[in-house]
C-alpha cells in the first residue's frame, strides 16, 4: 500500500530527524572521547579545537552510516 503525500512527508520528517540526533550524539562522543585523551597529555601539550571535534564526529558518523 503506497503512502499518503502527507504520511511521505512525515517519514522524511522523522528521518531527517533521527540523521540531526545521529550527528548531534556523535559531536557530543567526539568531544568526550578527544577531552579524555586530552587530560592523559602533559599540560604544555594540550589543546583541542573545534575542528578536532568536527573531524572526529564526522568520522563517527560516517562508521555508523555504513
Amino acid at each position: 500500500m503506497a503512502l499518503t503525500a502527507e504520511q511521505q512527508s512525515q517519514l522524511d520528517f522523522d528521518n531527517a530527524a533521527r540523521a540531526v540526533d545521529r550527528k548531534m550524539e556523535a559531536v557530543r562522543i567526539a568531544q568526550a572521547i578527544l577531552m579524555e585523551n586530552d587530560r592523559n597529555k602533559p599540560t604544555g601539550e594540550r589543546g583541542i579545537t573545534a575542528s578536532d571535534v568536527t573531524t572526529f564526529a564526522a568520522s563517527i558518523v560516517t562508521y555508523i552510516n555504513q
